[in-house]
Parts: structure tokens; C-alpha cells; sequence
């Protein structure tokens, strides 16, 4: 019979130790994290975590830790990029790995937001939806074919601001909203209060609450999701179940009125009607937001900069002339009303903090480790007001793309605002169009100034409200400008009547 020697409690312990130092001394390691602000035991870095104006701390993060920074909130790891060539070399050049989503128990499994683009796993039902949209709207070409939808709810939209100036901002949404259902839905919106477009309000505003950062408690600790709603933290569930029934009436009431239109015979070509089954309901919560918030933006640029309105004005008198409105036919021959959208899409981007992505496995950028299920945000606000990009950024000077004096254009925006990789907005043609047409129309007929109160100028207060869409106020806070026809030739061209 084998006789085992006999072995001690420190015998044992010995053993630990050297099974311990040989794995550290022999064993694989992985490259270090990111560095970043240092975490606490068990919450690690819950409390730097910012939650009001987060690319602002994250542009900090950049300057004291680098260009890439890293942290983890309560096992979730969070990796922040604030160079563009480096966001472009994970989520473009990387793409394969970098394209997943977050997975929001609140907003994306509970309410059910999952399922919109913005969302959706990466996978075979993301490249489907994606094919669809990429039909409709992925290339200018196919986004001419609605042309005159743009066309037509432009003019509406300078008929509706030269009547209530006042109300600029509701004109705006009004307006992007008419033309995505119009495309989407082929439905024509009433004029004044459309009850799609008040659903639509208040279903995208819900998205922008669930989708901010730290926005539910039960994001970060799944356990509540189980708790009763009285618990302390689980009150989300009563908002829960409101906001459900908002999203499935969002979907379902377009795409009823598809239905029906379709067994009358009466549809009219559109996004549904086309690809029957294969829509969430709208085209893209993205392009939407982008839309809105560029326009607000560019009535808010054209208030504080008045050389640059004077000098786009100049440009569309001399081409188009004062008896008609220009159409996106002169496109080619408005390089400064060019330039000048891609300021505004510069200017203040729609998703300062980015939508981030998630990395499907694990991997190693420039010697640091990003593990699989990171999150990684792109801080697209730095990267729009990078001052080694762009020369004095908080100005709005669409100069910068142009190539003047043998200097060349600055970086071109839409390669940053637009998003990265797999995950870029599919919208980035009908935005852009939308914008511009929005643009030079309303240049063509308004002046757009300050306003005045009690004999005293009111400046707007250029300040981005938080969040990730940012969304009723379309990012921007609410401001006041005096908007007026340029002559008695404007108000005519205001008020001619546009049909399709």
C-alpha cells in the first residue's frame, strides 16, 4: 500500500504561494486599462461619473489622462476617446467588434426602444433594417427622390415662421416631422396640431430620458428591475408602463394608417408601403434629432453672427436673384450656404457625448486592454471644438471649409457628428438636405436678428441642455430671435401656395 507523507497546514501554504507567484511570474497578463480618474473598492468609479454636461469632464479627462481614458462603475467598463483619428481607427477600422449597442434594462428592454435602429443588437436583423433604410435614404440620389416633399413643407415652414415668428422653434419640429412621415408613411400632417407629430414629441423625448447616462438607477443595479414599485429606486416602473403604450401607439398608428390606405387603393409611395413589416414604425429617431437640433441651431448662429447671414445673403441674391426661391438645384452654385451647414453641424453637435458603442469581444488599441462589453464614447463634442482642428472654435465661421488663400479646408464635420463605423446615422443625406434647403430658404426671405424687448437687445444664451438626445428642446435651450421678411418681394415668395 502507497503511504501519502504527511503534509501540514503550512505545508499547504507554501504550496499557495508558489502556485501564486508562479502564475504572476509565468502567467498570461493582460495589457493595463486606459488610465483614468482612480475608482473606490466595490463602486469603482460611480461618483466620477459626470451626468450634467458630461463631454465636458470627459474633454477634462482628455487633457490629464489623454487622448483615450478609462473607468469602471460598478463592473461596467467605460472607455472614453477624444482624438477622431483614434475613434475612427476602433469604431471604423474595427468595426467587426465595435459595433454593438448597450443594453438598457429600462429604456431598451422594458419600454421596448430595443427595437429602433438606434438600438438594435448588432446582428442579422440590424444588417436588414439597415438594407431598408439604406434603400430609401442611403445615398443622395435616393434621397432626391423626395426632393419636392422637402420642397413643399419647406415653403410651409416659411408661410408658418413669417406668421408666428414667436414660435420657431414648433415650427421647426413641425416641420422635420412632416417630411419623415411624409416619406415613412406618405401622410400628409395638418397644419397646425397633427396628432402623429405630438406622439411622435413625446415618444422621442422619452427616448432621450432613457437613454442618458445614469438616467435609471436600475440600469447599473438589474436587481430593481425585480423589486415591487414601491421599493425605493423601482418608481421607474410606474413611468414604465406609460412610456410603453406611448412607443406601441408611435409604431402602430402610422403604419395602421399605411394599412388602410393600402386596402383603399389610395397609398401613396412610401418608406412602409415599400418594405411592408420591415419598419420600426419611422425612419430614424437620429435623423430626426440631428435635423431639428442643426436648424435650431442655424436660426441661433444666424442671431449672434450677423457678417455671416450678410455674407450668405449676398451669395443667394447673386445666384438665385430676388423673384424666386432657390431649390436644391442650386446647390452647386452655393458653396458659402455649403460651408455654412456644415458649420451649423459643427457648431453644436446633436449628441455631444456621442451614442456609445460596445465592443463584442475583447481587445488591445495602442497597448491598452478593452475587455469584451465595454462601452466605448466617442466624445464627438471635443472632436468638433478640437482647437489643432479647427481655429478659434466657439466661432461660427464657415470659411473654414473653404480653400481660401491657398489654405486648405478644415476638417470636414460630417465624418465626426454623424456618428462611426456601422453605427453611422443612416439619415446623414436627408439631414444634410433638409438643412440646407431649411437654410438657404429662409435666408432668402428672412432677416434674422436679435430681438428686442422694452428697448433692450436680448442676446440668446449659447448653452446645450444635457442628456444624450436632448430632446424637447432640441439640445439647444429655448431662445428668442426677431425673424422679418427682407422686402415686399420676400412676403410674396412666402406666400405663394405649394402642393405636391
Amino acid at each position: 500500500m502507497l503511504t501519502l507523507p504527511n503534509v501540514t497546514g503550512l505545508d499547504l501554504c507554501l504550496a499557495c504561494v508558489g502556485v501564486y507567484v508562479l502564475k504572476r511570474v509565468f502567467g498570461k497578463k493582460n495589457p493595463p486599462y486606459p488610465p483614468g480618474p482612480p475608482g473606490w473598492p466595490l463602486i469603482g468609479n460611480v461618483l466620477d461619473m459626470p451626468h450634467i454636461k458630461p463631454w465636458l469632464t470627459f474633454a477634462e479627462w482628455g487633457k490629464k489622462y489623454g487622448d483615450i481614458s478609462h473607468i469602471e462603475v460598478l463592473g461596467q467598463h467605460i472607455v472614453v476617446v477624444n482624438s477622431l483619428n483614434i475613434a475612427m481607427e476602433m469604431l471604423d477600422n474595427k468595426s467587426a467588434i465595435y459595433s454593438e449597442r448597450p443594453i438598457l434594462p429600462v429604456g431598451g428592454e422594458l419600454v421596448g426602444w430595443k427595437n429602433a435602429m438606434i438600438l438594435l443588437p448588432y446582428g442579422d436583423h440590424w444588417r436588414r433594417q439597415r438594407k431598408n433604410f439604406h434603400s430609401v435614404i442611403g445615398t443622395r440620389a435616393a434621397v432626391a427622390v423626395y426632393d419636392q416633399v422637402e420642397e413643399v413643407e419647406t415653403r410651409r415652414f416659411l408661410k408658418r415662421v413669417f406668421a408666428t415668428p414667436d414660435q420657431l422653434q414648433a415650427h421647426v419640429r413641425h416641420t422635420t416631422g412632416a417630411v419623415i412621415l411624409r416619406i415613412s408613411h406618405g401622410y400628409e400632417v395638418k397644419e397646425n396640431i397633427d396628432p402623429f407629430i405630438d406622439l411622435a414629441d413625446r415618444a422621442l423625448y422619452q427616448l432621450s430620458v432613457v437613454t442618458a447616462p445614469g438616467a435609471f438607477l436600475a440600469d447599473v443595479l438589474p436587481i430593481l428591475l425585480k423589486a415591487p414599485e414601491w421599493f425605493p429606486g423601482a418608481g421607474f416602473k410606474r413611468l414604465v408602463r406609460e412610456w410603453q403604450d406611448t412607443l406601441e401607439e408611435m409604431v402602430s398608428a402610422p403604419y395602421k394608417f399605411v394599412l388602410d390606405q393600402m386596402a383603399a387603393g389610395i397609398a401613396p409611395e412610401s418608406f412602409t408601403s415599400n418594405v411592408l413589416g420591415g419598419s420600426t414604425g419611422r425612419l430614424s429617431a437620429e435623423d430626426e434629432h440631428i435635423t431639428v437640433a442643426t436648424i435650431n441651431s442655424f436660426f441661433l448662429a444666424m442671431t449672434l453672427f450677423p457678417d455671416v447671414q450678410k455674407k450668405a445673403q449676398a451669395e443667394i441674391d447673386a445666384v438665385v436673384g430676388p423673384d424666386r426661391l432657390p431649390s436644391f438645384a442650386d446647390q452647386d452654385s452655393l458653396p458659402y450656404i455649403g460651408a455654412l451647414v456644415k458649420e451649423a453641424l459643427r457648431w453644436h453637435p446633436v449628441i455631444p457625448a456621442g451614442f456609445p458603442h460596445c465592443v463584442s469581444k475583447d481587445d488591445v488599441h495602442d497597448g491598452y486592454y478593452i475587455p469584451k462589453g465595454s462601452m466605448v464614447v466617442p466624445n464627438i463634442w471635443f472632436m468638433l471644438n478640437d482647437p489643432e482642428r479647427y481655429a478659434n472654435p466657439s466661432q461660427f465661421n464657415p470659411d473654414r471649409f473653404l480653400a481660401n488663400d491657398g489654405k486648405e479646408p478644415e476638417t470636414e464635420p460630417r465624418t465626426i457628428c454623424f456618428g462611426f463605423g456601422r453605427r453611422i446615422c443612416p439619415g446623414i443625406h436627408l439631414a444634410e438636405a433638409s438643412v440646407w434647403l431649411s437654410a438657404v430658404m429662409s435666408l432668402a426671405v428672412f432677416d434674422i436678428s436679435k430681438a428686442v424687448e422694452n428697448g433692450i437687445e436680448i442676446t440668446p444664451e449659447v448653452d446645450p441642455l444635457s442628456g444624450t438626445i436632448r430632446y424637447p428642446s432640441s439640445h439647444l435651450k429655448p431662445f428668442k430671435c426677431s425673424i422679418k421678411p427682407r422686402s415686399s418681394k420676400a412676403v410674396a415668395l412666402i406666400e405663394q401656395d405649394a402642393y405636391y
